[in-house]
């Protein structure tokens, strides 16, 4: 108990973020996540895919509004019930398995739906889809932290964000191959096509590593210290990190076998209770902090500027279709090229920076857009050029600083402050947090802006943003440069602190 009482005062010493010397990139710690990622491909292309094919499935299969309005939305809430599932997965047969398991659903899902007769078997795939997607979600990031090293965390975390970005791309490459085939193939094949993804994902799995922390969670310590020395930066970190792991999963700092007996709680059970029902003052914060920071993520409103910035940009004032088609072009090359950058900075500048920077510029930004689209739509016979270019700036502006932090960044900090024994079902929990909000806001984003006006609805957006920028600021540490194991010292108020060390010299 003295020794863990002087490491305690020792990390609380060293709380203040330092300067790490900065070393070479681990290639295969790269590869192993770069790998992983390729699973948020298959949400940005179900995403991206659906707003083309939606045009030739409404005329062909005789489709109101309303039905296309959910077929497009309902995949977010769909994602739910794979995301919760996922944590428990990925305890059970590891992290690895669990990536094959979300290919393996979303390639039937994507043949469900390219195969559909009708809207009720579409909405089938459609469900199984979303299962795939959630799954991959969830445990994506959680792999990658847990694989990557201190150093490169940040970037290599923040892959998933520009997975999603490239499977954006490949839906709206997909729209524009087959638009020419006729009505009824067109859209089965821009869905069926989503089936190729996932084959790529499994084969690439197959050649992964197993998450170091799973294994040692199972016992496997002899797995775990020969991943450890290939995705560490140093032999001496390899040997600290696999330290560490161990004393999170309650295993002696002496055992040095390969295989160790570990209790059941190691398969996950016992989980939901100690996050749910009787947490740590720590504990709960990080669930706050983890699920606080993916609501925020799309309770901004960012799915309604790529989902619907055609209705945004028609709205301001532009008419013609190629009008249309270059300024949405244009959301896509901006979002794409922040998220390049904010990849790169994640670990030089550090989290908090780049998330209070990100929610700022989204705040101004929704501010203008709510103004510039206010004033269009309060002189409809006037042509204000000053406001239709004030309102296309703002999307851009607005897409832009959403993805320099607050698009990467849940998929980094979740992971990284989520105790090792926590991480896979607390990642479940924040992502379906992720998912209900996006499924609400874009299935309510039409009937929102006819009951408040268009402009009326960005300003509450804004008032969202600001709430998020005051969350992050009181309640999100910096973690750059912090080992997994130590972040839950991180949330651990100075009374809290008081309260353990009388429990420890008791």
């Amino acid at each position: 108990m003295v020794e863990k009482m002087e490491r305690n005062t020792a990390s609380d010493a060293s709380m203040a973020p330092q300067t790490i010397e900065r070393p070479r990139r681990n290639k295969y710690a790269f590869a192993c996540t770069m790998l992983a990622s390729m699973a948020s491909i298959l949400l940005g292309y179900d995403v991206a895919v659906m707003s083309g094919a939606a045009l030739f499935i409404k005329d062909d299969l005789k489709l109101s509004d309303t039905k296309v309005e959910v077929l497009m939305g309902i995949i977010n809430l769909y994602s739910l019930f794979g995301s919760t599932l996922a944590g428990r997965t990925s305890d059970w047969i590891g992290r690895r398995y669990t990536l094959i398991v979300a290919a393996v659903i979303f390639f039937v899902g994507a043949l469900v739906m390219g195969l559909a007769p009708n809207y009720a078997i579409l909405m089938i795939g459609r469900f199984v889809a979303g299962i795939g997607v959630g799954y991959a979600l969830m445990i994506a990031p959680v792999y990658t932290a847990e694989v990557a090293p201190a150093s490169c965390r940040g970037f290599l975390t923040s892959f998933p964000e520009v997975f999603i970005n490239g499977g954006v791309l490949l839906g709206y490459i997909s729209n524009f191959a087959f638009a020419k085939l006729p009505e009824h193939l067109s859209w089965r094949f821009m869905l069926g096509v989503g089936a190729v993804p996932p084959i790529f994902l499994a084969v690439g799995a197959l050649a992964m590593p197993e998450s170091p922390r799973w294994l040692v969670m199972q016992g496997r310590l002899g797995e775990a210290r020969r991943v450890l020395a290939k995705t560490s930066d140093s032999e001496k970190e390899s040997e600290l990190r696999l330290s560490e792991i161990k004393e999170a999963a309650g295993i002696p700092e002496h055992c040095n076998d390969d295989v160790v007996q570990v209790s059941k709680r190691s398969h996950g059970e016992g989980v939901w209770k100690e996050m749910l029902i009787r947490p740590t003052p720590s504990v709960r914060r990080i669930l706050i902090a983890a699920i606080g920071i993916h609501f925020f993520q799309q309770a901004s409103g960012i799915d309604v500027a790529v989902l619907y910035s055609p209705t945004i940009f028609k709205k301001a004032g532009i008419k013609s279709k190629e009008g249309l088609l270059g300024a949405t072009v244009a959301v896509g090359f901006t979002k794409t090229i922040c998220i390049l950058v904010a990849t790169f900075f994640l670990d030089k500048i550090g989290r908090r920076p780049l998330l209070l920077s990100s929610s700022f510029g989204m705040i101004i930004s929704l501010l203008g857009l709510g103004i510039g689209l206010t004033m269009v739509d309060h002189n409809p016979e006037k042509k204000l050029s000053w406001a239709i270019g004030l309102s296309i700036a703002t999307v851009l502006s607005f897409v832009g600083s959403f993805s320099i932090g607050l698009g990467p960044l849940p998929w980094v900090y979740g992971p990284e402050i989520l105790p090792l024994k926590l991480r896979a079902q607390g990642m479940s929990l924040a992502v379906a947090a992720n998912r209900v909000t996006s499924g609400v806001i874009g299935m309510t984003f039409l009937s929102l802006s006819h009951a408040i006006t268009i402009g009326g609805a960005f300003f509450l957006f804004a008032g969202i943003a600001t709430l998020s920028w005051i969350f992050f600021y009181t309640f999100l540490p910096e973690t750059r440069g912090r080992t997994l194991e130590e972040m839950e010292i991180l949330f651990v108020k100075p009374r809290d602190k008081k309260k353990e060390t009388i429990t420890m010299l008791s």
